[in-house]
């Protein structure tokens, strides 16, 4: 700590924060957090199904560009330095640190939520979070996994601690500083720092950050993913960028789910990190996915939504204030929640892809040294749309489906899923939920109900047995038949409605993204996974 350390009396934590302050509120109820934030926050209102409605300001996302992790000599060596992860020094973040605690001790009111990351006993994280928003101590209420009297009463010292002052701005002309927002990671203090926004999933992906740097520490493999587990204990795991259908397909009413977003496989299954789910509500409906929709109700936040104030109905269509409006809520507000949320071994492996070039098939059987390289390459397209007529596909590569919340480098959880899929004998699909017959603007989008058979198709085992064909270049493994899907849809050149050099061309295409992308992590991947990418 910074030397000014000596000179805290004792009522002020190893943080900074004065905790014997009698406007402090630890652990606040439901009932109260909603009465603060709807006294004390502008802005703030209950929805007709009795969901806190707020606001973030001016930030609606997370601000990736103005992260940073501290570079310091306990970590330096294992951190995947670049562009995700950019270095920002000790002397900078105590900086930082000060302006934080000076703000949050200044408050007339503070919240701390002492919680927990991760539903195993033998890896969870204490996590505190000290934050002068009645909203953000719900929001992470809803996130962390709550503990009970006899655990709070047991707490002790966190084993990581987030000062959100995000209400306050950054110095800009403090070292490292991009701009007035800076969110910062101190791995050896065991401290985050937030300054200059109030977007709370901020706090969510900054817990998930150090859990992605300090679970491959502890010799257990941290995922970015969905999970679910059949009737019969059968687990699976989803990965998937936004778009490709992740929490729509793990949402299985025949399954429990386990968790929508961030989980651990140690050596005896796979834990869920967070205790609520964190969804995108854009046209969000009861039709379309009822269990998201009614859990939002008394306890859950709404973000960056529109209400009419008159009735208080939220219209989840509209995007004027930003199309990445969330709800964050308990998990146990989902009705097939597994609670405690821990699996067993996962036997399948599903990654999800929306390929808008219409021409990698709705599910191939993947290898693994297959796995390894679509893992590392995490692989999605959209449509540019930037432009009036321009209908051009744009690929999107993001390592390990979850790139920008990665410490170590890519190839390290690739290595360290080999190893676990090895061990347990799981499957791994690679499944398309995107363009079908032709690029986008041609063909069509695969059929929901198509992705949801070939989903079922795995989990009864039929696609385990079923006879493959080669589909050339990506060199995939494609079943000839899949029970209530057309024969023509399974393989892309039969289901492609233009010319065979079109087809061929656009293969080609996809294929040159995939090597240039995975061009980067040539130098510390192992000869079978770089073999494992497309061959022209």
């Amino acid at each position: 700590m910074h030397k000014h350390d000596a000179e805290l009396d004792a009522s002020v934590g190893k943080d900074g924060i004065d905790y014997n302050r009698v406007d402090l509120i630890r652990n606040a109820s439901v009932a109260q957090l909603y009465e603060d934030a709807l006294r004390y926050e502008p802005g703030t209102f209950i929805s007709s199904a009795g969901a806190l409605v707020t606001s973030s300001g001016k930030k609606t996302g997370r601000s990736p560009r103005d992260k940073r992790i501290v570079d310091e000599e306990t970590t330096r060596d294992d951190i995947w330095w670049g562009p995700v992860n950019t270095k920002l020094s000790e002397h900078a973040f105590l900086i930082n640190h000060e302006r934080a605690v000076d703000y949050l001790n200044t408050r007339k009111r503070l919240y701390v939520f002492d919680g927990f990351a991760g539903w195993d006993p033998k890896y969870r994280l204490k996590i505190r979070v000290v934050c002068a928003r009645a909203y953000h101590s719900l929001f992470m209420r809803n996130m962390l996994i709550r503990p009970t009297e006899e655990e709070l009463k047991n707490y002790g010292e966190p084993d990581f601690t987030i000062l959100n002052a995000g209400a306050f701005p950054a110095n800009r002309y403090t070292t490292g500083m991009t701009s007035t927002t800076s969110v910062s990671i101190d791995f050896k203090r065991r401290q985050m720092v937030i300054l200059g926004t109030e977007y709370a999933g901020e706090m969510k992906k900054g817990v998930f950050t150090i859990m992605h740097y300090l679970m491959p520490k502890a010799g257990v493999l941290s995922l970015h993913s969905s999970a679910n587990q059949g009737p019969q204990g059968d687990t699976s795991l989803f990965f998937g960028l936004s778009g490709t259908g992740k929490t729509t397909l793990s949402a299985d009413p025949a399954r429990s789910l386990i968790g929508d977003d961030e989980h651990v496989w140690t050596d005896t299954g796979v834990f869920n990190i967070e205790g609520g789910c964190y969804a995108k509500t854009i046209d969000l409906s009861a039709e379309k996915e009822p269990e998201i929709f009614n859990a939002i109700r008394f306890g859950s936040v709404l973000e960056n939504v529109v209400m009419d104030e008159d009735n208080r109905v939220v219209d989840y269509t509209n995007k004027s204030i930003t199309e990445n409006t969330r709800c964050a809520y308990p998990i146990e507000y989902i009705p097939n929640a597994l609670i405690p949320c821990i699996g067993k071994h996962p036997k399948n492996i599903i990654m999800l892809t929306c390929d808008a070039f219409g021409v990698l098939p709705p599910v191939s059987k993947l290898s693994s040294a297959q796995a390894m390289y679509h893992f590392i390459s995490g692989y999605t397209a959209k449509i540019a749309g930037t432009e009036e007529g321009v209908t051009e596909p744009e690929a999107t590569f993001s390592a390990c489906f979850g790139q920008p919340f990665l410490v170590l480098h890519p190839t390290q959880y690739a290595t360290m899923l080999a190893q676990k899929i090895h061990e347990h004998k799981a499957d791994v699909w690679l499944i398309n939920t995107g363009w079908n017959g032709g690029v986008y603007g041609v063909g069509k989008r695969i059929a929901l109900k198509y992705s949801r058979a070939i989903i079922d198709a795995i989990h009864s085992g039929e696609l385990k047995t079923a006879e493959y064909e080669n589909y050339p270049v990506f060199n995939l493994q494609i079943p000839k038949a899949v029970s209530n899907i057309p024969s023509d849809v399974l393989h892309p050149k039969k289901a492609w409605q233009g010319s065979e050099a079109d087809f061929n061309g656009t293969v080609q295409k996809l294929a040159n993204l995939f090597n240039t992308n995975f061009a980067k992590y040539q130098d510390q991947a192992a000869e079978d996974v770089i073999a494992a990418g497309p061959k022209l």
